[in-house]
């Protein structure tokens, strides 16, 4: 049996950044927040958590500063994909090294790959650490989707446990090929309760940054049979996501979570502040749900 990694909502945590690097101070008061509000698992330098933007010993450090926050008491899952398999066997070795609970490895982007190629790259990766790997398909970021029938030919490497979908259209398909021994987590916030209706085991989700427990509940009502309770919230999250979503995230994320007061910083370039109507939009979506 594969090992499952979490069973309902990870957060895809932000990374707060300063002039200086990463906030630590901040990402600490940002884990505790997320474990006091019954986060399943943090997902840590992730697409959310700007990975792509840190050099390798800021990224390496923010991963070994997560574990050590966390100490155990929720599964750490480390962002440890790029377009490069050798780099990315290597960060893989380092966040098993240091004590992570799996890895998030992204589809190669830029680059690009086959199918054939697909399999090669995360197969290396795999074979490289003992600890489970969530491959990540996000055809929107990567232009290059994960085909379901791959996602069968990986699943059969022992520790390639899971996936984490945005391309809903194929969602049934793998969880109907790969069996109920593969995990299938939604990677859209919109999709947690159908993708869930379908066979999956949760989410990774970008609006647990701001409302942890009610992700959390959309996932643990759904398991303990009240569909309805769960459904009911997962409509009302729709327009906040909506908000959420309404730039490249990040971004409006980021600037939520600064409306909130928990001053987070900015984002790094390329990506730029939220503009003024996504400001507009954020306010009246999160007073309507409560949040100001």
């Amino acid at each position: 049996m594969k090992k499952t990694v979490f069973t309902g909502s990870a957060v895809a945590i932000i990374t707060p950044f300063i002039h200086s690097g990463t906030d630590y101070d901040k990402l600490a008061e940002l884990i505790e927040f997320q474990i006091t509000n019954e986060t399943d698992a943090i997902v840590i330098c992730g697409t959310t958590g700007e990975s792509s933007t840190m050099p390798d010993s800021e990224h390496k450090e923010v991963i070994r500063f997560a574990v050590q926050q966390v100490a155990g008491r929720v599964p750490v899952i480390a962002g440890a994909g790029v377009n490069d398999t050798r780099h990315a066997i290597e960060l893989s070795q380092y966040a098993q090294r240091v004590g992570a609970d799996a890895i998030l490895s992204v589809t190669p982007y830029y680059n690009k790959t086959t199918q054939k190629g697909l399999v090669a790259h995360f197969s290396a990766i795999a074979d490289s650490i003992k600890i489970p790997v969530i491959i990540y398909n996000v055809p929107s970021r990567t232009n290059l989707n994960i085909e379901s029938d791959t996602v069968k030919e990986l699943s059969a490497v022992e520790n390639i446990v899971a996936i984490k979908e945005c391309n809903f259209g194929q969602v049934g398909e793998i969880i109907h090929t790969c069996g109920p021994d593969f995990s299938v987590y939604s990677g859209e916030d919109a999709l947690t309760l159908p993708l869930m209706a379908l066979g999956g085991k949760g989410v990774i989700s970008v609006m647990a940054n701001i409302i942890p427990k009610d992700t959390h509940d959309i996932c643990s009502l759904f398991f303990n049979y009240d569909i309805d309770a769960s459904r009911k919230l997962q409509l009302k999250t729709l327009a906040l996501i909506k908000a959420l979503f309404a730039e490249v995230s990040p971004i409006p994320v980021k600037a939520a979570m600064n409306l909130m007061g928990m001053n987070v910083g900015v984002c790094r370039l390329p990506l730029v502040d939220a503009s003024e109507g996504v400001i507009e939009k954020l306010k009246k979506s999160m007073s309507e749900y409560g949040l100001l």
